[in-house]
């Protein structure tokens, strides 16, 4: 096809790779080394080896809601603070469930610029949708200011963008709060990583939920298994079981994904302050590189041939780091995630950077 062909001369064509396992990951979004603990997935085993079946079987409408679910979702609704949660197959469905099913003709969705493209994906084909400047309350507000549907306001965010590494500012928070608009937090990447109990953007700015605040979150970050779920109102989460079609027709999570996620959200919370400890020194770790609020550091390159130049040089010393090239960002950059390893993780992270310090 000459559409490949056009994306291998512009260094932009993708492709699946196994890479070697002794690499050391510095790429994935296993951003805490969850994914490393065996005794983690025995527990995770043991759960669903106890059950009468294995398989999720159907929708979660007809016969596919388990009791796993359910103690995952009362899980999260009491470490989160929230009246009712869902689990849902993965974060792109979530973003697919949410704006689909929530956004009506006559409401106004207004999405940060840099929102996931899981949400984009949906955004850009509703005739109601606008985009405010990345992480500027203020441009938000003039948009809010001028727009005034008939029906209700929604704002989407994330809590930690995952190409930047950015927090959202609390001002968007609060912005909701004056314009009476639901909130959509997206914390695919700030869940397990920010805030002082390491619950995200709302614990990171001191903030409660709202009745209005709904939150979207997976289990494929830093809680290390697969899959997602929506916390939010009795209300909001009763109408997405109703009307939101990539929960009512598709089959729900794996039991095993499932009772992986709760086995590694209840060992993170019980072990809280090593995690944080960790974390903190990762963060100052990379100070010679840059600053990051999260587990995410982004290097920009000038091309995408110099940003896999320098992917390659790191593979040849060990190291996997991602090599993000447009569409995805405007410009080619470096992702740096700051995860945990098994083993001597802040020699091998400072090691890391200083082979950039060379390679830049």
């Amino acid at each position: 096809m000459h559409a490949l062909g056009a994306l291998e001369r512009a260094c932009l064509r993708r492709r699946r790779c196994l890479y070697p396992k002794n690499l050391i990951d510095f790429a994935s979004n296993d951003y805490l080394g969850l994914g490393n603990q065996k005794e983690l997935l025995e527990q995770a085993f043991e759960l669903v080896k106890n059950q009468p079946c294995h398989a999720p079987k159907a929708s979660m409408l007809i016969n596919g809601y388990h009791p796993l679910h359910q103690q995952l979702e009362q899980e999260l609704c009491q470490l989160l603070d929230y009246p009712a949660c869902i689990v849902v197959g993965s974060g792109f469905l979530g973003n697919v469930a949410l704006l689909d099913a929530l956004v009506r003709k006559n409401d106004l969705l207004l999405m940060d610029a840099h929102y996931h493209a899981s949400g984009q994906f949906v955004a850009k084909k509703l005739p109601n949708t606008l985009f405010f400047a990345h992480n500027d309350p203020q441009n938000l507000e003039q948009k809010l200011k001028i727009h005034r549907p008939k029906g209700r306001v929604l704002i989407a965010i994330e809590g930690v963008y995952s190409m930047d590494g950015q927090i959202a500012p609390k001002e968007i928070y609060t912005l909701a709060t004056k314009y009476n608009a639901y909130l959509i937090l997206d914390e695919a990447h700030s869940l397990g990583v920010v805030g002082d109990h390491l619950l995200g953007y709302l614990d990171h700015h001191q903030l409660k939920p709202t009745s209005q605040t709904i939150l979207l979150g997976t289990f494929s970050k830093a809680y290390g298994s697969y899959g997602a779920f929506i916390a939010g109102s009795v209300e909001i989460i009763d109408f997405l079981c109703n009307r939101a079609k990539s929960i009512i027709y598709t089959t729900s999570l794996s039991l095993l994904d499932s009772a992986l996620a709760l086995a590694n959200i209840q060992h993170l919370y019980a072990s809280l302050s090593a995690y944080q400890k960790i974390l903190v020194q990762m963060r100052a770790c990379v100070r010679i590189l840059g600053t990051t609020p999260s587990n995410i550091l982004t290097l920009p390159f000038k091309s995408s041939p110099q940003l896999l130049q320098a992917q390659a040089k790191l593979l040849e010393h060990g190291f996997l780091c991602a090599a993000i090239r447009p569409p995805t960002t405007p410009k080619p950059l470096l992702r740096l995630s700051l995860n945990i390893q098994p083993q001597d993780t802040l020699a091998k992270l400072d090691n890391l950077c200083h082979l950039l310090l060379n390679l830049r």
